[in-house]
C-alpha cells in the first residue's frame, strides 16, 4: 500500500504534463506515416525515397489531433451545449 500512495505525486506531474502539452501544442505527428502525409516507399532499382497514396489517417496533412486534446474537446463542447 505504500508503494501506491508514493507513485501519486508522480502520475499527477505526468498528467499535469501532458494537460499542458495538449494545451500549447494540440496536434502530434501522425503515428501511420511519422508526419510525413503519406506512405514513404524506395524504388525497386534505384532504392530511392518515392511518395505514395495519402494517408487515411490524417488525410495527408502529417499531423493528428491528440487524445488529451480531442477528449477536450468533447467535455467542452458538451458543456457549452449543456448550457445553452
Amino acid at each position: 500500500m505504500p508503494s501506491m500512495l508514493s507513485a501519486i505525486p508522480g502520475l499527477i506531474f505526468v498528467t499535469l504534463c501532458y494537460a499542458a502539452l495538449c494545451a500549447f501544442s494540440p496536434y502530434g505527428s501522425c503515428r501511420k506515416c511519422h508526419g510525413w502525409g503519406s506512405k514513404i516507399y524506395t524504388t525497386r532499382f534505384t532504392g530511392q525515397l518515392r511518395r505514395g497514396r495519402l494517408c487515411r489517417r490524417c488525410e495527408g496533412t502529417g499531423r493528428r489531433l491528440r487524445v488529451g486534446r480531442a477528449l477536450y474537446n468533447a467535455v467542452s463542447r458538451l458543456h457549452r451545449e449543456g448550457n445553452h
